[in-house]
């Protein structure tokens, strides 16, 4: 399984072409730490970030 961050959003796929959150195909290997957003209304990060849909993120996208 290749874990896949999106330049874009930084949302983290498992074995996809295409973000399952912003549809962007600018995926990367090249990630580093990630954030788990489980309630992005009640989460002040996710709220920081911009993060609107519950899932995994990375912190640094290369």
């Amino acid at each position: 399984m290749t874990e896949l961050a999106c330049r874009k959003c930084k949302f983290i796929s498992l074995n996809s072409t295409v973000c399952k959150n912003c549809g962007s195909t600018e995926l990367t290997k090249e990630w580093y730490g990630y954030l788990i957003i489980i309630d992005p209304e009640k989460s002040e990060v996710a709220k920081k970030l911009g993060v609107k849909i519950p899932g995994k993120y990375a912190l640094k996208v290369g």
